[in-house]
């Protein structure tokens, strides 16, 4: 009895001086089924990671972990960026980090390598000079690579989603704000250009107040994900075991930008709903039945064609994502964005904006609209982005304004806040699934600074000095 009070006394002590300082985030009771363990029901923020910039960095050196999809990428636009510097690749194929090899050397890079064993990685993150790292890996490698990286004083840019579990989440959050090192999500679609021009005008009050918004990731990915060789021992296939959106930061991550999310408003809680599987096992039957290879596939169960996951905000708002990657749909990410004074939109059609019930502006309209809110950051790199590519130019911006943030000592765009809470969404979005589509309450990874946070902008600052060489 005695060392139960005293455990109680602590615990209440602990909770009290985290209210006095206002950065404590007190966790609802676990009936709705949070996953969150005992010692993350009252997280005290150690350092708040919104706003902070780290100091400036002339030349950013460069480590990459992944080259297989992505991270060449991300490489070969560090080659066209001056004040960056490529020290580092890895890979656990040998033939993929040569292939990166050669794309440095045309550059003019002799970057150091490591192949062939598991944990060569660990040795790029111990690599003393290399300030941020690349993680372009299968996802369930994300967190234990960033981690160890940040723990060796790198900044770390990570692939979606991030993160896999609520637990993962919150260590990012505690590891980034104990060792000041940045933790980003590499969410390409917030540098899309009809997001970013939404984005502009809905801070600048062209919307009126924000209503709803809605995202999604709907591409048909059935093909690409039963293929032998397109993804490293069949992981992009595995995660389809699970169910729930598993790929939510697409389409959240735009609308949370325009939302405030963890800057003046939060998410509160979600709903999700999963339909049955009509595809992926049917598919995974007719392989084996054709080939040996797929027979341990054609006894697994996989998520189901269309999640759909609402969210509601603090502030009232609401938002709505899907997730489908195996329907023959056409590929949309949605982006709707709704307010008191108008809306936008994006797919299925070319994006286009309203103002009233009628219909969408004509298109001499959006364009006056478009040139009167150009962002600063397209005006002056759009049109190179688009030269350099990479989905359009969005891919090229992501990275440009990443460098530029850390060259110039800018706070980053996403922080380690919205990589925690985007990525969220699919453990949490699991939950409501499993529990008949019940409400979750989704953590505060801010511990109530989101009160006082400012809001994102994305624009050029007293950066936008970095070069291009094309």
């Amino acid at each position: 009895m005695k060392n139960n009070r005293r455990d109680f006394l602590k615990f209440t002590g602990l909770v009290g001086a985290g209210i006095l300082a206002g950065n404590v985030n007190p966790v609802r009771s676990n009936a709705q089924g949070l996953d969150t363990p005992p010692s993350r029901q009252t997280h005290l923020q150690k350092f708040n990671m919104s706003g902070y910039a780290a100091p400036k960095l002339n030349t950013v050196r460069l480590g990459f972990i992944g080259l297989g999809n992505r991270g060449p990428t991300h490489l070969q636009h560090a080659t066209k960026l001056e004040g960056v510097e490529i020290k580092a690749l890895c890979d656990l194929r040998p033939e993929k980090v040569t292939a990166a090899q050669k794309l440095c050397q045309t550059a003019g890079s002799k970057p150091n390598t490591y192949t062939g064993k598991e944990d060569e990685w660990k040795k790029l993150c111990e690599q003393k000079d290399i300030d941020l790292i690349y993680i372009a890996t299968p996802w369930h490698l994300h967190v234990p690579m960033a981690l160890y990286a940040m723990e060796q004083g790198k900044h770390v840019a990570v692939e979606v989603p991030v993160a896999k579990t609520l637990e993962e989440c919150w260590q990012l959050v505690e590891t980034s704000e104990r060792t000041k090192r940045h933790c980003v999500i590499l969410e390409n679609c917030c540098y899309d250009f009809f997001e970013l021009l939404t984005l502009n005008m809905a801070r600048q009050g062209f919307f009126g107040e924000i209503i709803h918004g809605e995202g999604a990731y709907i591409h048909d990915l059935l093909e690409g994900n039963f293929s032998k060789t397109k993804y490293y021992d069949m992981w992009r296939l595995k995660e389809n075991f699970r169910n729930g959106n598993l790929y939510p930061t697409h389409g959240l991550g735009p609308i949370a930008q325009i939302m405030n999310i963890n800057r003046g408003d939060k998410m509160d809680y979600l709903v999700s709903m999963s339909g049955n599987d009509f595809m992926m096992g049917a598919t995974a039957k007719e392989l084996a039945s054709k080939d040996e290879f797929y027979r341990p596939f054609a006894t697994k169960t996989y998520r189901g064609n269309m999640n759909t996951t609402t969210i509601r905000t603090s502030q009232g708002r609401t938002i709505m994502l899907q997730h489908d990657v195996t329907s023959p749909r056409v590929y949309s990410r949605i982006h709707l964005v709704s307010g008191t004074k108008g809306a936008a939109q994006k797919y299925p059609l070319p994006g286009r904006i309203s103002t009233g019930h009628e219909d969408w502006l004509p298109e001499a309209e959006l364009k006056k609209l478009e040139e009167k809110f150009l962002p600063p950051i397209v005006k002056k790199v759009g049109e190179m982005a688009k030269q350099v590519g990479g989905h359009g130019g969005m891919d090229f911006l992501m990275n440009w304004r990443l460098m530029d943030c850390l060259r110039n000592g800018l706070p980053v765009d996403m922080d380690v806040y919205d990589t925690a809470t985007w990525s969220a969404i699919s453990p949490l979005s699991e939950q409501s699934v499993a529990k008949r589509s019940n409400s979750v309450d989704v953590p505060d990874f801010t511990a109530g600074a989101w009160k006082n946070n400012q809001p994102v902008d994305i624009q050029l600052a007293a950066g936008g000095t970095t070069k291009i060489k094309l």
